[in-house]
């Protein structure tokens, strides 16, 4: 069985905290742990991956830095050992366009939350003009390595930092 199943998600989230408590209960009762990851904010599904493994591996080896795998994994979306900054990576008040992951992926699981989210199949690893200031800001991307490397191999730059969280501890 593979350790988690990625799909992406449109909801509603007026209340956080409430929205967060909510599929926190779907994920008790299901046995699974439920991660949201703001797909506005991450350098597209790749991103969300490589922040889940990360997690995933920092809780399997005892070594995570936060208490849960929902927070680990949001650390490993931001490249940072600070939960302020991770949160970001999270969702928010009002509209999310979110990478949901399941960990174990549990049918029931997605079923339960297709009552709160819409499932969609769309392209969200597009970097807008817009998403590259952003991200670049967040991970302290220069235009001096982008000159270096390539304006092409930016995500590779974004990538890299989430992998630096396991050896920056």
């Amino acid at each position: 069985m593979e350790a988690f199943l990625i799909r992406q998600a449109v909801f509603e989230a007026n209340d956080p905290a409430r929205f967060l408590d909510g599929i926190r209960r779907v994920g008790e009762r299901c046995r699974t742990r439920i991660i949201c990851l703001d797909a506005d904010r991450l350098a597209g599904r790749a991103h969300a991956e490589a922040a889940v493994r990360g997690a995933l591996r920092s809780v399997a080896g005892g070594n995570p830095i936060a208490n849960t795998l929902e927070m680990e994994s949001l650390l490993y979306a931001a490249g940072s050992r600070q939960c302020s900054v991770a949160t970001q990576f999270g969702i928010h008040a009002g509209t999310n366009r979110s990478y949901v992951l399941l960990a174990p992926p549990v049918e029931a699981a997605w079923e339960a939350l297709a009552g709160c989210m819409e499932f969609v199949e769309q392209d969200w690893d597009r970097l807008t003009g817009e998403k590259r200031r952003w991200l670049s800001e967040a991970f302290a991307i220069t235009e001096e390595e982008l000159a270096a490397v390539g304006r092409e191999r930016f995500r590779d730059l974004v990538l890299e930092r989430v992998a630096l969280l396991s050896v920056s501890r």
